[in-house]
């Protein structure tokens, strides 16, 4: 389905690609600060230890070899619209991954990442369970403006897990953020690349 009016909002937001959004994000940093309105201490140390995440995913990423042979198949080129933030800790743990593939793919992939703050009508158009979660990723044919599927906030396990732990009043802020990193870190990229596998292969022509 193509959407003018989506289509229309991505064309006037401010858009990075995802070194520049690094640049960004480091220059913030050194200045205090972090995206968005908030800029509450908190917020800013989410920020700082997103950097670190993404400092040390951006080295170590390795992309399986059926997600390779699902980019080198892919027979259309796509772009990839990232909603993100620089303090969001589920953005920190898989854009990176999405940047890899993207880079990988030699420019059959355009990835593009805009700020959810700054695009909230954007945003409301992707909401999950009625929440603006992010990472959200919107793909479109990018020859023919079509929206072939979307992706996000997070790998399914994680999401099961997220909402676990929601659920639960007896867990804590400190509790829930801790499980769910911890995920991250044992999983290593893995569930996101290989749900990212099953999408390319579904995007084909």
């Amino acid at each position: 389905m193509i959407n003018p009016e989506t289509l229309e909002l991505i064309n006037n937001a401010r858009k990075f690609t995802y070194a520049e959004y690094r640049i960004m994000l480091e220059q913030l940093q050194a200045q205090g600060l972090t995206t968005g309105p908030n800029q509450s201490p908190e917020i800013f140390e989410y920020a700082r230890l997103n950097n670190q995440r993404m400092s040390r995913l951006d080295k170590t990423v390795v992309l399986l070899p059926e997600l390779l042979d699902a980019i080198r198949d892919l027979n259309r080129p796509l772009r990839w619209v990232v909603i993100t933030e620089g303090w969001c800790g589920d953005a920190a743990q898989n854009v990176p991954a999405l940047a890899k593939i993207a880079e990988a793919s030699q420019g059959k992939i355009e990835l593009i990442l805009v700020l959810r703050d700054e695009n909230l009508e954007l945003m409301d158009r992707y909401l999950t369970n009625g929440g603006r979660s992010i990472p959200k990723m919107i793909c479109f044919d990018a020859q023919t403006g079509e929206e072939l599927g979307k992706w996000g906030p997070r790998p399914a396990e994680a999401q099961h897990l997220f909402l676990s732990l929601k659920s639960d009043p007896a867990v804590t802020k400190e509790e829930f953020l801790q499980a769910v990193h911890q995920w991250y870190s044992q999983d290593k990229t893995q569930k996101v690349q290989q749900e990212m596998t099953a999408l390319l292969l579904s995007w084909q022509v």
